[in-house]
């Protein structure tokens, strides 16, 4: 049983969930709470703690979900005098709080453990992603034929979302072996907040997917979402190439960057 913040902080990262952390970081006149007072928040409306209950409280609750939603850190200020115009109370002191997004790390799941797929997995751990690998085929989704993942799930594509958690921190990376697996796998996928989802392939490859696609009724807004063939445009050939190419994607993506030479 839970029974500081401490302590839930600790299981949290430990289960590579989400929540927010909301700190009283300066307090000034009358408020309800001194500085240091702490809540955690967790994305299904419990939470641990407070920093200072009632209208307050409220605000700041949410504000810790919208942080968790958007993996962005914020600082509220309050100032509590006059609630006709909009305060959150009538202690007559101005409170603000820190809210900290505390997100597991993010997740590159390689669907399809071939050549490339076992690239992507080597890179994306030295890289400093979890990396999760899912293949339908037992044989080629384990440690010994795949080694260095943190897990394995040996399912068709359309399970995977049933058996493995899909958050904004998660990038799929499908390197299967045709555009019917793609086809037959993709629609699940595309109902899941991940962050990326890329797939491996020709521009004719990928056309021939969308029109499967569509004739399952997939929307073109959610077939947008897709991106391939993925990667950067570096004339890549070999998987080792291949995997830097789609890495680089997808830390472009991430990080905001712009793909383009530095030098430029």
């Amino acid at each position: 049983m839970v029974t500081s913040i401490y302590q839930a902080l600790s299981e949290i990262e430990k289960n590579n969930e989400s929540a927010a952390l909301c700190t009283v970081i300066s307090s000034q006149g009358s408020t309800p709470r001194h500085v240091g007072s702490k809540m955690l928040v967790y994305p299904d409306g419990k939470f641990i703690g407070t920093v200072g209950g009632g209208d307050l409280e409220h605000r700041v609750l949410d504000e810790a979900w919208i942080a968790i939603a958007e993996g962005k850190a914020r600082i509220l200020k309050y100032s509590m005098v006059d609630p006709s115009r909009g305060d959150p109370g009538v202690c007559g002191g101005t409170v603000e709080v820190f809210v900290e997004p505390i997100l597991p790390a993010p997740m590159v799941v390689v669907i399809g453990a071939g050549h490339v797929g076992k690239a992507v997995v080597h890179l994306a751990k030295w890289l400093g992603f979890r990396v999760a690998v899912s293949d339908d085929r037992e044989e080629f989704c384990n440690p010994e034929a795949v080694p260095g993942a943190d897990a394995y799930y040996p399912v068709t594509m359309d399970k995977l979302a049933e058996t493995l958690k899909i958050t904004r921190q998660t990038y799929l990376v499908v390197t299967s072996r045709g555009s019917n697996v793609d086809a037959a796998g993709l629609p699940n996928l595309l109902e899941t907040n991940a962050s990326y989802i890329g797939v491996i392939g020709s521009k004719r490859r990928w056309m021939t997917t969308v029109k499967a696609l569509k004739e399952k009724g997939v929307a073109e807004k959610k077939i947008a979402k897709v991106h391939s063939p993925m990667g950067l445009e570096l004339n890549a050939e070999t998987p080792e190439e291949i995997a830097v190419s789609i890495m680089a994607e997808i830390l472009m993506l991430r990080d905001k960057g712009t793909g383009k030479m530095m030098r430029e």
